[in-house]
């Protein structure tokens, strides 16, 4: 048994502890919001916080973050408001909407640790691939939080 502490609940989960995070909360904990993209920590798509840090979930094992508060899309905000959010909103931000759970994940962490991030910072932070190109509607956004 691993066990975690998903959205400010712990669960205690049957899997093997290599098992990566990704799979945990999606086959395991039917928390379907973090997707899968490429497997090999590149996209983004799979991005979640632990301990308020950006995480590439599918290479995370998750024996490796037993003693960490793991947020996932679901919980970042129970209504969906989160200014991040609201911001995508805002911004027509997604399209296709694919990466767009592990996209926000990521700039919400930036943004907890630059609250006013340069665009030389949000290139540095947020490297999540968006196949559609979305890139200057989330940098907009983005400077729109930081001015708020």
């Amino acid at each position: 048994m691993i066990n975690l502490n998903v959205n400010g609940t712990d669960h205690a989960v049957d899997a093997d502890p290599d098992m990566p995070l990704l799979w945990v909360l999606r086959d395991k904990l039917g928390m379907m919001g973090t997707k899968f993209g490429c497997g090999i920590a590149q996209c983004g798509a799979c991005t979640v916080q632990i301990n308020g840090v950006a995480v590439r979930s599918c290479v995370t094992p998750a024996s490796a973050v037993t003693d960490a508060k793991i947020t996932t899309i679901e919980g970042l905000s129970e209504l969906g408001d989160s200014p991040v959010q609201k911001a995508w909103v805002a911004h027509q931000v997604p399209q296709c909407g694919y990466c767009q759970s592990g996209m926000i994940m990521a700039v919400d962490a930036l943004l907890k640790v630059k609250p006013k991030p340069t665009d030389d910072e949000i290139n540095a932070a947020i490297t999540n691939i968006c196949r559609c190109g979305t890139y200057a509607r989330v940098r907009d956004a983005i400077h729109d939080i930081a001015q708020a």
